[in-house]
């Protein structure tokens, strides 16, 4: 969902040849980036939780009251997630000003343009990511 929000109404960054890496301008693009991912997923949850306030029926049949609370089970799940991402994008943003976005945080290479336009919140370069998910199916086995 999060890579759909962003992909909405924004341009890729066209860097421009012998520009810096994560120069103003490039910043100021992920920060709008960010900024907007945040305000929908703000307004999506506000959105729930209006709608949770005036669904709350109580239904005779234990069929129907299973069903709606199976529904507010799986939309909280979906909220919760979401306010995750949100933390995730205001330590993203606060790594922004703090001019170290767009670097490793594992071994402080840069992340790369296109990798950061998918995951906008990425901390990891490409290949830290491959190591840390191998390690995570090492331990899950």
């Amino acid at each position: 969902m999060a890579v759909e929000l962003t992909r909405k109404g924004f341009t890729a960054y066209a860097a421009k040849k012998g520009e810096e890496y994560m120069n103003a301008r490039q910043r100021a693009h992920f920060r709008k980036i960010l900024e907007t991912l945040k305000s929908e997923l703000s307004l999506e949850i506000d959105r729930t939780v209006h709608t949770m306030q005036d669904e709350a029926t109580v239904f005779a049949d234990p069929n129907d009251r299973a069903s709606q609370e199976s529904d507010m089970a799986l939309e909280l799940r979906n909220r919760d997630r979401e306010r995750k991402l949100i933390k995730k994008i205001d330590e993203t943003v606060a790594r922004i000003d703090a001019d170290e976005y767009g670097y490793c945080e594992s071994c402080g290479v840069e992340i790369g343009l296109k990798r950061l336009e998918a995951r906008p919140t990425a901390t990891l370069c490409i290949d830290c990511k491959t190591l840390d998910e191998l390690r995570e199916r090492q331990v899950a086995k």
